[in-house]
């Protein structure tokens, strides 16, 4: 059979057609190599983007990107692996109590995390709020971490899936960004590529999500436990609610505070109910059905992982965080319920603060974000405070507050009862 070549590959996907196993591993090898230039790419992922793949597509798609690089091995520990990813929204910073909980009931949890880009916050960013704490390890140090301590929260290292590290730059330039293969391919194959034994999904919908409609959310779930199950790895997804930031608050080091709250046994309602949920999910994937999360939470033995998680990375769990500098406070607009809070415009005003990044490399502030004092739902009272900003930059405040102006706070005045509200947690997907 004559070798594929870059125009008949895009041609194929333009005219609708399903790329064949053959075009697939040599279009992502070929790429890797530099024999397939970013133009063509390109035209390859809007094709994508346009024209869909089929689950056999995606599947092969996936493994040629976990093919392009290394795959880890945890099979030399004595405890099972499981590990959960979110597809990032506002406030989330369900990672850092969730990590040291699930290890405190019995599995190890090998996580591997990103950086912030636009509105979404990074886990990454949010530790190194954290005095003296360190992202990057090297394999032998994260095994190390990991027997020591039960959970690793850390950088990926260059070798796991080099294919989608250039993919996901390029998708980030071109619009390609929102294709449902192309998104579900590069989460799943870094997951693979770690080799973690069970994978629980945290798919967000709504405002401040990336998929916007609980039908596109649904599809990504349901493609990323179809991809995950087809490679052997136990895979559940949770859909949850990004219409509202999660907790109180957006920014590194003002959700570091909140997750040791969680980690004391207090912290906001919504953050410990996903928390458990996804622990529950996790566990139960790791075959560990009967762990309890909760109790591990009010002992006390999830704060302890928590300090020796942080101590082993080089981070002082005592030190106290960061603070900004200058503060601004939102008053709000009138009395009556809070009915919206909006995600997004509560993203947006973070990142303008500096607490986001536009481009990779920009730096983030530690301390910057966004505090609320109220939750849709809540009953707030006009001129008294909803919003504190925090930056060490205050001519950072018009833009943030430019973000929260419009629809993106609204107080039913209409003397109605609050609303029940609704769970974050929407559907499980398996």
């Amino acid at each position: 059979m004559h070798t594929p070549d870059a125009i008949s590959v895009i041609r194929a996907k333009r005219d609708g057609a399903a790329l064949t196993p053959e075009q697939i591993d040599w279009v992502v090898d070929a790429y890797v190599r530099g024999e397939v230039a970013d133009e063509q790419m390109s035209a390859l992922a809007m094709a994508i983007l346009l024209n869909g793949m089929d689950r056999a597509e995606i599947a092969r798609w996936t493994a040629a990107m976990i093919a392009s690089g290394d795959r880890m091995d945890f099979s030399s520990l004595p405890l099972p692996t499981a590990d959960k990813h979110s597809t990032g929204g506002i406030g989330d910073k369900i990672t850092l109590p969730l990590a040291p909980l699930v290890a405190a009931c019995g599995a190890a949890v090998p996580q591997l995390s990103g950086r912030g880009l636009g509105h979404t916050g990074g886990t990454l960013d949010k530790l190194e709020a954290i005095p003296g704490w360190r992202a990057r390890l090297s394999g032998e140090e994260m095994l190390r971490v990991l027997r020591e301590t039960g959970a690793v929260i850390c950088a990926a290292g260059e070798g796991l899936a080099p294919a989608d590290r250039k993919l996901y730059a390029l998708r980030d330039v071109t619009g390609t960004v929102e294709s449902i293969p192309l998104i579900a391919s590069s989460i799943m194959s870094k997951k693979i590529a770690e080799g973690t034994g069970a994978l629980v999904l945290d798919v967000k919908t709504g405002s401040g999500a990336f998929m916007k409609t609980e039908a596109d959310a649904r599809e990504l779930a349901s493609t990323m436990v179809e991809i995950g199950t087809d490679n052997g790895v136990r895979t559940v997804a949770l859909l949850t609610d990004m219409s509202t930031p999660l907790g109180l608050t957006a920014g590194n080091g003002l959700e570091v505070r909140e997750s040791v709250e969680v980690l004391a046994g207090g912290g906001p309602a919504d953050v410990v109910e996903l928390t458990l949920a996804l622990a529950r999910e996790m566990l139960d994937a790791a075959g560990l059905p009967d762990a309890d999360p909760a109790r591990a939470l009010a002992d006390g033995s999830a704060m302890d992982r928590w300090r020796r998680m942080i101590a082993a990375q080089g981070g002082d769990p005592d030190a106290p965080l960061p603070v900004a500098r200058e503060t601004h406070t939102v008053p709000a607009p009138a009395t009556g319920v809070l009915s919206v809070l909006d995600a997004y415009a509560v993203g947006i005003a973070a990142w303008r603060l500096g607490a986001g990044r536009a481009r990779k490399e920009d730096p983030v502030q530690a301390a910057a974000g966004v505090e609320m004092h109220a939750k849709p739902g809540d009953r707030v009272v006009a001129g008294e405070p909803l919003l504190t900003l925090h930056t060490d930059t205050p001519e950072r405040f018009p833009g943030a507050l430019a973000a929260l102006e419009g629809d993106a706070v609204v107080v039913d005045t209409s003397g109605a009862e609050p609303a029940a509200r609704r769970g974050v947690i929407i559907d499980r997907v398996a």
